[in-house]
């Protein structure tokens, strides 16, 4: 085993197969992060990656070995992971594992982590002290030889899932749904088995893309956040006449919006529909928000008589503030919606269902309820840029700004009047991230854009 492990990142596992992850790296990560969380009992589940099969038997094994039971809830999304472990608290679950890789290419595989009540772990919270045991082949082999007592696995797949979609349906008043069309892209991952087992219960008319899980990816890798994977979704929107489009990623953490036009909706506009929405529900509520674009959602939030808290970037970091500060709901602009009632986790699952039902409430359509967003704050959409040194960018950016209002929860957030923009390095990529958006002036924002732009190119 080398030294180091080159497969974590600052909330979670992701690395390239089979030199940066395999079964036998797998088996250290999974027996230290036992240790690190010291459960007893412990939920295992994986997504559609044609290695995660073999990845999920080396932990399952390697738990039952140091005498750790496990519930084997089988191919899933990260999301039903989280909820069988703050679900089965009572029942003595302490922690969770997920593999899966997300949208990382198909050659990647990785593993998310939560431990009692679906509590999270980052690198501020004990997932450096994992890293550092699972590097240790000594380590290891001495925990194999001192256990004598041996775990057992439970499968269960089939109720784990039933009892998920039946939590997820109490978000949402079904009397009060309409008989909506609704495209789902699934992008081949986990997301259509939920789907299915939804559809019996909703009013909804799903016509269904790249429906089946499958780890090939025939159809490419699972991300719409880039803008080539997104017209599959748009074009059957209009050629359906669907009142709404909604696409994943493979492990469908990320929940991405269409209107009725096929218009993609950046998920900024998603988050102050939602923050309203969970205020109107819960008044006085608080809401958290992500620093990258932030004003749309602070002025619809305040509005609703709401609470809106900024906090730093990354689903681990976000579950630890939505804790601490009791928030209602946090959401950020790359599609992550966390909610307090479904054990202050992120879920693809519930933003889609709310929204069909402010749909059919109101009787209105996504465009209509996002128009007036867009165009009171419009944005660059987040803009990735690989840079020898990332540091010395951001600097020279805050220097060449040094006249705006600075802030920095997570990266530099620089503010003027009339725009604004944050630039932060990605913690899973080594690119720079931007986004820009402006006071109802598109013309600024192309501009700054653009200025921005050249200056982090150098």
């Amino acid at each position: 085993m080398p030294e180091r492990l080159h497969c974590f990142t600052a909330y979670d596992v992701r690395g390239r197969l089979p030199d940066e992850l395999n079964p036998d790296i797998a088996r250290r990560i999974a027996a230290a992060f036992c240790l690190q969380v010291k459960a007893e009992r412990l939920v295992v589940g994986r997504d559609m990656r044609l290695s995660s099969p073999e990845l999920s038997w080396a932990i399952i094994d390697t738990l039952n070995r140091i005498g750790v039971d496990v519930v084997d809830i089988g191919l899933c999304g990260t999301e039903e992971m989280y909820f069988a472990v703050f679900h089965g608290e009572d029942e003595g679950i302490g922690g969770g594992i997920m593999i899966t890789a997300s949208h990382n290419p198909k050659d990647y595989n990785g593993m998310k982590f939560v431990g009692k009540g679906a509590r999270p772990l980052s690198r501020d919270s004990g997932l450096l002290d994992i890293a550092r045991h699972a590097a240790s082949d000594e380590w290891f082999q001495a925990l194999l030889t001192q256990q004598k007592m041996q775990g057992r696995c439970v499968e269960q797949e089939a109720t784990a899932r039933k009892d998920y979609s039946q939590h997820l349906l109490t978000y949402v008043d079904k009397s009060s749904l309409s008989k909506l069309k609704i495209v789902v892209n699934s992008g081949n991952g986990c997301a259509g088995q939920v789907i299915d087992q939804l559809e019996s219960c909703l009013p909804f008319e799903f016509v269904k893309l790249h429906h089946q899980p499958d780890g090939t990816f025939p159809n490419g890798v699972p991300n719409p956040l880039l803008p080539e994977k997104r017209e599959a979704t748009a074009t059957a929107v209009r050629e359906h006449g669907a009142d709404l489009g909604i696409a994943w990623d493979g492990d469908f953490d990320r929940c991405f919006f269409y209107d009725e036009q096929g218009r993609f909706i950046e998920g900024y506009y998603i988050v102050g529909l939602l923050g309203v929405a969970m205020v109107a529900a819960n008044p006085g509520a608080t809401v958290l928000h992500d620093p990258r674009l932030i004003w749309n959602t602070r002025e619809m939030v305040q509005a609703a008589g709401g609470k809106p808290v900024m906090t730093r970037t990354g689903h681990a970091f976000i579950k630890e503030a939505m804790r601490r500060e009791n928030a209602v709901y946090g959401g950020e602009m790359s599609a992550h919606h966390y909610f307090r009632d479904f054990g202050y986790c992120d879920s693809g699952m519930l933003p889609w269902l709310m929204v069909a039902q402010l749909i059919s409430r109101q009787r209105t359509s996504l465009s209509a309820m996002v128009d007036s967003m867009m165009a009171a704050y419009p944005v660059s959409g987040e803009i990735n840029t690989k840079v020898a040194d990332p540091a010395g960018v951001i600097a020279r950016v805050e220097e060449a700004y040094a006249d705006g209002e600075k802030e920095y929860t997570d990266g530099l957030s620089v503010s003027f009047p009339s725009y604004r923009f944050n630039l932060r390095s990605s913690n899973t990529e080594p690119v720079l991230r931007l986004n820009v958006e402006t006071r109802a002036d598109p013309l600024l924002l192309a501009e700054k854009t653009a200025e921005l732009l050249a200056l982090i190119k150098g």
